[in-house]
């Protein structure tokens, strides 16, 4: 599993269930723009304070933004 792709895929997810483009949700958590972008195209490690940001933001638990979907799929 990469760990860097299923993350980036989730919050890529969960952000535009919310209707969030990357700025406003970039905004939303304190961060910018072009690291949620970074993030999302899997160009960038995350530590685990920005992680419970970003799940903060989202109204989520952290650990949502780490479960492959995929693998609960089969």
């Amino acid at each position: 599993m990469d760990i860097i792709r299923v993350f980036g895929i989730n919050l890529r997810r969960y952000r535009k269930s919310l209707g969030l483009s990357q700025e406003a949700f970039a905004e939303k958590c304190g961060m910018h723009r072009t690291y949620i972008g970074a993030i999302e195209c899997f160009r960038r490690s995350i530590s685990l304070e920005n992680i419970q940001r970003i799940a903060d933001a989202l109204g989520i638990e952290s650990y949502k933004l780490l479960i492959d979907e995929k693998l609960n799929d089969m």
